[in-house]
């Protein structure tokens, strides 16, 4: 998969730009501040149609206008594709497929598949329980677009179940009783959807995780013990079927039973320090009773639904005192640790940053191994690497299908990252190599 070209008009920094790409390598140098980031983020927008810098549309489009427009043309194997965006901030994305209008801009979420690497990545490691929800969703959605309404329809529910509560701890707080003769059907809701997210995080983590560690070995140059493991509110054991959940492979994976402690964790403040699911007491999970604990592919989401709906009953006199929905998918958290220790407060500067990096990788190997090459993009990351780590992250992206690197200099980029070159200045991009 490799982008062939990409158009511009009042995004970010630039008026209007068309830019003619190739497979390999292409690399766009150019002083902080000019522009190449905004390319790479661009890029991702069509990936994801979200920015990996803000959270709303509207600093996307240039100041002093009222819409941005990115336009790609998308490459895989004998088959191209026409991507068109029009981004306006406040209302829907409009959203053309080869020229023609899609309902919904999630129909076309997925169809780029890409792999970031930027300096905000060591928030994946240092950063909120958030940051790493997010990472995973992301790559659900660039294995199986069709994760995208599964999110969307969580976070609808999710949104209007913490509304009802908002409101009846409000009404109660007054003296009145509240009226949540709805709640029950909003919790059905919820852990229908919140069953299907939960049930396909907990197998990426297991596919996860032999990549992470090998990915890690590779960067850092030795063979520190590191892991990820999924820490949930939700109060079950089982062992999940990816096939079951987004249609690729079995891998199974494992959640420890009884359900943590949420009137005072976790938050996305205090989830590092939170005790995850396996270190957990309480009451045992729904498959104790159960011999050998393995549910079947036609049971698991039905029973990681009624895992969710125990655990919403245990707590919901505190829901509604508090506001908020504390059990689900949208509190958990992926753990990593190097040696045995959480990475998060404990891992050096340098761990942490290979880490990071492993992360990435193994979501590209993920992605290959789907038949999903991604394309490969590097915004200013070798800045942030010692010498040893840039030249074994080269090695490792070199052969991608197609490779676009962002630097301040010309030096940051090792020699094996050899390729078409563009010099970005002022908000023009001009090739020189």
């Amino acid at each position: 998969m490799h982008l062939t070209h990409l158009s511009l008009t009042d995004f970010r920094s630039y008026p209007r730009l068309d830019l003619v790409l190739e497979p390999g390598v292409t690399t766009f140098v150019g002083s902080n501040g000019q522009g190449k980031t905004n390319l790479i983020e661009a890029i991702g927008f069509v990936a994801t149609l979200g920015s990996h810098r803000v959270a709303t549309d509207a600093p996307l489009v240039r100041e002093g206008t009222t819409q941005a427009v990115v336009r790609s043309r998308i490459v895989r194997g004998d088959r191209a594709a026409l991507v068109e965006i029009q981004i306006v901030p406040g209302k829907a994305n409009r959203v053309r497929l080869n020229r023609a209008p899609v309902p919904r801009a999630l129909d076309v979420a997925g169809l780029l598949a890409t792999v970031l690497f930027a300096p905000e990545d060591l928030a994946l490691v240092k950063g909120d329980p958030a940051e790493r929800r997010r990472f995973l969703d992301e790559l659900l959605v660039a294995r199986s677009p069709r994760m995208a309404a599964v999110q969307a329809d969580y976070e609808r529910v999710l949104k209007q179940r913490s509304a009802l509560l908002r409101t009846a701890g409000a009404a109660r707080r007054s003296g009145g009783r509240g009226d949540l003769r709805t709640l029950d059907v909003w919790d059905g809701h919820l852990a229908d959807h919140g069953a299907e997210l939960l049930a396909a995080r907990l197998a990426l983590v297991e596919e996860l995780r032999p990549r992470v560690r090998s990915a890690y070995a590779a960067v850092a140059g030795e063979d520190s013990p590191t892991d990820v493991d999924y820490r949930s509110t939700v109060p079950y054991r089982a062992v999940p079927d990816r096939t079951a959940a987004t249609g690729h492979t079995d891998s199974g994976t494992e959640l420890a039973p009884g359900a943590p402690d949420v009137s005072s964790a976790p938050t996305d403040q205090a989830a590092g320090q939170a005790p995850s699911a396996g270190q957990a007491e309480g009451a045992e999970g729904l498959d104790a009773a159960r011999p050998g604990g393995r549910p079947s592919r036609s049971d698991l989401r039905a029973e990681l639904a009624e895992a969710i709906l125990t655990g919403l009953a245990a707590v919901r006199s505190q829901e509604i005192e508090r506001g908020v929905t504390l059990v689900g998918p949208h509190r958990d958290d992926l753990l990593l640790s190097v040696k045995g220790r959480p990475a998060r407060g404990y891992a050096s500067h340098g761990e942490s940053w290979s880490l990071a990096l492993a992360l990435r990788l193994a979501s590209y190997d993920l992605l290959r191994a789907d038949d999903r090459e991604p394309v490969l993009l590097l915004d200013d990351v070798f800045a942030e690497l010692d010498v040893r780590r840039r030249a074994r992250l080269a090695a490792l992206v070199a052969p991608a299908e197609q490779v676009l690197v962002t630097a301040a200099v010309e030096a940051d980029v090792p020699a094996e990252l050899a390729g078409v070159r563009f010099e970005v200045s002022s908000g023009e991009v001009r090739r020189v190599g």
